[in-house]
């Protein structure tokens, strides 16, 4: 008797409603690259135009080399300005979600006061970073601080989310433990919470400062400074020879941010 291999179930069952759902999936993606098959669902992609486009990429592509680092002294103010309005967000982005993330546990708050702590990580957790750059720099126009403000709301939410998730998954004997003793708000926070929830606090911080290392190079895009507002202006100067040299050096300071990181993790085990 031949032995029988063991296959993971399937998620549909039923052959005929898998197929047909593949069917449909692909039936969709040709609708919506086909101009004017299906209106309702069709991207409108106009492929004429975007043939015309591949020479002018080749062309642009040609203009990068080699790349241009004679304005070196322009490279490293707008990478020291990216360095700093990420370092700065994230101390004030932990500083912040502290209290966000206490208010947004379920175990710790009432429900009022729940509610509306998952209501502030919901609205600060919506819209991306470029958006809410484009609203600071708005108000208080082109430059670092928009940046700054942008990473700090974003910093605050993504660990304020996973602070608060945390701290409802933690286990509860600890915590209903330090409760029956009588101990007020605070000691339980600093004996039964705190002891559970700091290394991995700290873990997701670390992570969050290598993120808004990368963020800020894209906020300043939208005038949020930073090497990002340099890059803007090198591609909308044609300077591609320099761009390539902003790319190489964003592209350097990401993998520094990752080793930096990485270590820091390995220090907290």
């Amino acid at each position: 008797m031949s032995a029988q291999v063991w296959r993971p179930p399937k998620l549909i069952t039923n052959p005929w409603i898998r197929y047909g759902l593949l069917f449909l999936v692909g039936v969709y993606f040709v609708c919506s690259l086909t101009p004017g098959l299906v209106p309702l669902v069709s991207l409108n992609i106009d492929w004429t135009r975007a043939g015309q486009g591949l020479p002018r990429a080749a062309d642009m592509f040609s203009r990068m080399f080699p790349p241009d680092f004679s304005r070196w002294e322009l490279l490293y103010k707008g990478i020291r300005e990216s360095v700093q309005m990420a370092l700065a967000a994230s101390v004030f982005g932990m500083l912040l979600s502290i209290p966000l993330g206490l208010i947004a546990a379920r175990n710790l708050v009432p429900p009022p006061v729940y509610l509306v702590g998952r209501a502030l990580l919901a609205i600060s957790r919506t819209f991306h970073e470029v958006i809410i750059a484009i609203f600071f720099v708005k108000i208080f126009g082109f430059g670092p601080l928009a940046g700054v403000l942008t990473l700090v709301v974003a910093s605050m939410s993504f660990i304020g989310k996973m602070l608060a998730e945390d701290i409802e998954n933690m286990p509860p004997g600890q915590l209903e433990a330090i409760k029956a003793t009588g101990a007020s708000f605070p000691k339980m926070l600093l004996y039964a919470v705190q002891p559970q929830m700091l290394p991995r606090y700290l873990g997701v911080s670390i992570y969050r400062l290598d993120a808004n290392i990368r963020h800020s190079t894209v906020v300043g895009i939208v005038g949020a400074g930073g090497i990002g507002q340099v890059l803007a202006a090198s591609f909308s100067r044609y300077d591609y020879d320099f761009s390539l040299a902003i790319l190489l050096t964003i592209v350097a300071l990401v993998f520094v941010g990752e080793f930096f990181s990485n270590w820091v993790r390995e220090k907290l085990r």
